[in-house]
């Protein structure tokens, strides 16, 4: 395993620690010499954008992407108005913070729906009333796909092709993907779905985190600590790097609760430390 230190590709999303403020993270990320921070809306919205833009500046970081927008799939007229309306609001937040990338969760099957095609339609729908509204304001809209257990009610993007899929109607500086290591570690074609994704220059943005057994029961929050699982993190990290990502963030973002109850700072030192041993 490397033991190399080199922390300047690397970004700590929010809610990995989100028993951290927006300052707090700032200052934790800057003392370890970590140069990227993922940030959410809600924590953002709280403090202000240009509140939480300048405490980031301030530490001499740069926000890598805003979470989330998306949520696009509802037949409700009334409801995606509202859902557009929203993401246009991300948007402006995205910019106010100086981010390139906002990442989309297309959303879920409607409630009694079986229709999974046209939800996926919906969210390209939805994807070309934003695209030029995104590009007016500097960001790039980043559609990630979920793991297919989450296709019911949260994602009906379920691979890195399908969500390619609907980005390439879109010119690439518009819409890009994510690539999240722990959502598509599984899919045969992830390998060769990172090529076509990087000779396109689709690749938005990528995650890391690491995919532990058994799984929690709750396990949308089952998210492992790098090296704690068996997700390949070293290859995909060769994998984007190869196709032009090389240079670029890599964000960490896991959801677990037992991270949560430790000290911040203490949970931003063993991600370095695990990043270093792992991935690079």
């Amino acid at each position: 395993m490397s033991t190399t230190q080199d922390l300047s590709r690397l970004s700590i999303n929010q809610r990995t620690v989100k028993q951290l403020s927006v300052p707090e993270l700032a200052d934790g990320c800057a003392r370890l010499g970590i140069p990227g921070v993922g940030l959410w809306r809600e924590p953002v919205q709280e403090l202000g954008v240009e509140a939480a833009a300048k405490a980031v500046r301030d530490a001499g970081l740069s926000v890598t992407s805003l979470c989330r927008g998306g949520f696009f799939t509802s037949e409700d007229p009334a409801e995606r108005a509202r859902a557009l309306d929203d993401n246009r609001r991300a948007i402006d937040e995205t910019a106010g913070l100086g981010a390139p990338e906002l990442c989309l969760v297309s959303g879920g099957l409607p409630a009694g729906s079986r229709d999974v095609d046209g939800a996926r339609e919906r969210v390209v729908d939805a994807l070309a009333e934003l695209a030029p509204y995104a590009a007016e304001h500097g960001v790039r809209l980043c559609v990630e796909a979920l793991h297919p257990m989450f296709a019911s009610d949260r994602c009906v993007v379920t691979t890195l092709g399908q969500s390619l899929d609907i980005a390439e109607r879109f010119p690439a500086e518009q819409v890009g993907v994510m690539v999240d290591a722990y959502h598509i570690w599984w899919d045969p074609q992830v390998w060769e779905q990172i090529r076509r994704a990087g000779e396109g220059g689709r690749i938005s943005c990528y995650q890391i985190s690491d995919w532990v057994t058994p799984l929690p029961e709750g396990v949308l929050l089952g998210r492992g600590q790098i090296g704690d699982g068996c997700i390949e993190l070293r290859r995909m990290r060769e994998a984007v790097d190869a196709v032009g990502y090389a240079g670029r963030p890599i964000e960490v973002e896991i959801f677990n609760p037992g991270l949560w109850e430790r000290d911040g700072f203490a949970v931003l030192r063993e991600i370095a430390e695990r990043y270093s041993a792992h991935v690079l």
